[in-house]
């Protein structure tokens, strides 16, 4: 994995400032946007260790973003907006744990 980057996705305002941290920024409109990005980025797989998505397009693309919960590359995570949390990072981490543990630890 050495060599790879880290991509996030969402509106304008609340992924800028990942710019400035050397990450790959990739702004999307709405979940379609998003979706399709996403897409792209999964096919490459070499290239991309970690996509981060706001949570307020993660919730129009749950369907896409499951297609990538069983890969190693690249992780998917869900992150507040500038909007704030709603809550689907942490859902998907406890569902996570839930899955590698056999019970909730969180």
């Amino acid at each position: 994995m050495n060599g790879m980057k880290i991509a996030v996705i969402g509106d304008k305002d609340s992924i800028s400032g990942f710019k400035a941290l050397g990450l790959e920024v990739f702004p999307a409109e709405d979940a379609g946007e998003a979706r399709a990005i996403l897409h792209r980025l999964g096919k490459e797989k070499e290239t991309y260790a970690i996509v981060y998505i706001s949570e307020d397009l993660a919730g129009g693309m749950m369907d896409e973003i499951a297609l990538y919960k069983d890969e190693v590359t690249p992780a998917v995570i869900l992150i507040p907006s500038r909007n704030g949390s709603l809550g689907l990072g942490m859902s998907a981490l406890t569902s996570a744990v839930e899955r590698a543990v056999g019970s909730g630890i969180l």
